[in-house]
């Protein structure tokens, strides 16, 4: 499958550091989160669309591997793309990287890297019984197949 990724610049709030005004650990996982619902809203199948259908999302791996921390006001994109789609299953990839003041987001990663890592979903039904998408949504399927 082709990479391409999709940006979304977010500032750091202060709720989401330390003392030492350093990123928690913890909210790189929201970061992530904010890029791959950001990413299906673009590739035209939010997540509201999908609970319509009666599907779900849920995560079944994650890892992260951090560079370097984010601080309070930092402006920091999160790069989102897929990397593995199959008809139970789809992987997400994920780079937030610091922008500094002056500095655009580009289309491909730029910046510095902070962290960067993935996670594993399975389409599940609302019974949380594991559900194929080509089956019961071909056109999504279709469009992830072709991104």
């Amino acid at each position: 499958m082709e990479q391409g990724w999709h940006k979304e610049v977010i500032r750091v709030h202060y709720k989401d550091t330390d003392q030492m005004g350093v990123v928690h650990h913890g909210n790189y996982v929201n970061l992530f989160e904010i890029g791959r619902t950001e990413w299906m809203r673009h590739a035209g199948i939010p997540y509201s669309k999908m609970e319509e259908m009666g599907l779900l999302l849920p995560v079944m791996d994650l890892t992260i591997n951090y560079q370097k921390s984010a601080h309070y006001d930092d402006q920091v994109v999160i790069y989102t793309s897929v990397s593995n789609v199959s008809k139970v299953r789809i992987q997400f990839d994920y780079e937030a990287r610091l922008l500094q003041e002056e500095q655009e987001a580009t289309d491909l990663p730029s910046g510095e890297l902070l962290a960067k890592g993935s996670t594993v979903h399975m389409w599940v039904n609302r019974d949380w019984k594991p559900a194929r998408i080509d089956r019961l949504a071909p056109e999504v399927f279709a469009k992830l197949q072709a991104m």
